[in-house]
């Protein structure tokens, strides 16, 4: 079986090495080796410590948050924030192969900014980003330390007093349409698609990837997933472990 995993990194290996236009699409499992809990193993620890009655769906959706903001933050904040975060070895090899000119864009339905963090400038963020938030009433940006260091229980704007919204699309609300736009275009013109750490089940994310049409398809997942039978190599090692031993390689 060992051989059999290294023969898989090493097809891998020399895909990249002869591919000049490679697009990454990632999803949750590509930040958990760096300490980030998936959204719904995030969401049960928060229901589990406080007692809430409220499904994941419901605390990160738009209605709630406009109807229970002090909740919605109260989650937020102890959940789904991890500024201590540190990029792990799929970020960093992701981030090389840009500067190499190799990869051309990361598709990310993550929040995290690791991916920035790493080096990364090719992003598209489809689910948004913790790093940027805005004030509902002036639209006045602020950082991610604002919201983390603010002592109101609901972060609000020092110019108007409006709520500060995170830039981050919740439940309800709709991708950003040139973030979409620029994410098809990325994926029609790859010719090799690694799609890490994802499901492939939240939409309409997952079906961006039955946009490529170029020569190999590698999928990088723990578990099965309804695109298996689109992939020509499908590895289920632990993503940064796999990416790092890709890197050792290059």
């Amino acid at each position: 079986m060992r051989a059999q995993r290294m023969d898989q990194v090493q097809t891998l290996v020399s895909w990249i090495k002869n591919s000049g236009n490679i697009v990454f699409f990632g999803g949750a499992g590509t930040s958990t080796e760096s300490g980030i809990p998936d959204f719904r193993s995030a969401a049960g620890l928060y229901q589990n410590e406080h007692n809430s009655p409220y499904p994941p769906e419901v605390m990160l959706s738009r209605r709630f948050f406009m109807s229970s903001p002090d909740i919605f933050f109260d989650f937020y904040r102890s959940k789904m924030l991890h500024p201590e975060a540190a990029p792990n070895g799929a970020h960093l090899l992701l981030a090389e192969l840009e500067g190499q000119g190799k990869l051309k864009a990361v598709i990310t339905q993550n929040i995290d900014g690791l991916h920035q963090k790493a080096g990364s400038r090719a992003v598209f963020e489809l689910h948004g980003s913790v790093h940027r938030n805005h004030c509902m009433g002036c639209g006045r940006f602020y950082s991610l330390e604002s919201v983390t260091g603010s002592a109101e229980r609901v972060p609000r704007c020092e110019a108007c007093g409006g709520i500060i919204k995170p830039d981050v699309v919740l439940y309800e609300e709709e991708l950003d349409h040139d973030v979409l736009i620029g994410s098809v275009a990325a994926i029609a013109a790859a010719d090799l698609l690694i799609i890490g750490g994802t499901s492939l089940t939240v939409q309409p994310a997952a079906s961006l990837v039955t946009y490529f049409h170029g020569r190999h398809t590698v999928l990088l997942n723990g578990e099965p997933t309804p695109y298996d039978h689109r992939a020509d190599l499908i590895i289920t090692d632990r993503i940064g472990e796999v990416m790092g031993r890709v890197m050792e390689q290059l």
